[in-house]
């Protein structure tokens, strides 16, 4: 009977990223895999569901770890400045998957299939984030709107971070993003703004 690897789930990762980078996400598959990293296909199965898990393994759990960020966030905050805490305090939880990060959003970047599944994954963040806005008291067309600029200012320090691998982490790339954006919405005044001509 093989001994238990307490490795093993790491093993498949790193194995699997590998032959994503090597041959492409399509051309690679579970055995191969396996057999890259020296283990079974039922030591695959006991950690993931199929290859796409081994990119995406862990991600459900974010939209529920931030709502519950925001909706915990103190009560005199703005809506936006809780949600901006909370993504903070995500950027925490995230900041052990630095080694990977880069690799991983290559991969998903020449895969289109995946690129969908990462859409999928940031509306499902988007929606758990809105619902905690709401809960909070924001009204539904402001937490949707405020939502979806928080998952915005997450997705370009996300890319920062892994594109830039310089030790500057997730939390300062969240802050300077968001810095970036209101420095933006602060230099148009929107009133005067020049009004479309009618056609």
């Amino acid at each position: 009977m093989p001994r238990w690897d307490p490795r093993a789930e790491d093993r498949l990762r790193e194995a699997a990223l590998e032959l994503f980078l090597e041959h492409g996400y399509e051309n690679v598959t579970v055995a191969q895999i396996t057999e890259r990293a020296g283990l079974t296909r039922r030591s695959f199965s006991r950690y993931f569901t199929d290859k796409r898990d081994v990119l995406f393994a862990g991600s459900e759990q974010l939209p529920g770890l931030l709502a519950r960020s925001v909706r915990h966030a103190d009560d005199t905050l703005s809506p936006f400045a809780a949600l901006l805490t909370a993504l903070m305090d995500i950027a925490g939880v995230l900041a052990d998957q630095a080694p990977l990060a880069a690799q991983r959003r290559a991969v998903v970047q020449a895969s289109p299939e995946l690129q969908e599944r990462g859409r999928t994954k940031f509306a499902a963040v988007t929606d758990a984030a809105a619902d905690a806005l709401r809960d909070r008291g924001a009204a539904e067309s402001e937490a949707t709107l405020l939502a979806q600029v928080g998952v915005a200012i997450f997705r370009t320090a996300f890319e920062r971070w892994t594109d830039q691998p310089d030790g500057i982490g997730l939390l300062a790339r969240i802050r300077e993003a968001a810095t970036e954006l209101a420095a933006s919405l602060g230099a148009v005044d929107v009133a005067a703004l020049p009004r479309p001509v009618p056609r």
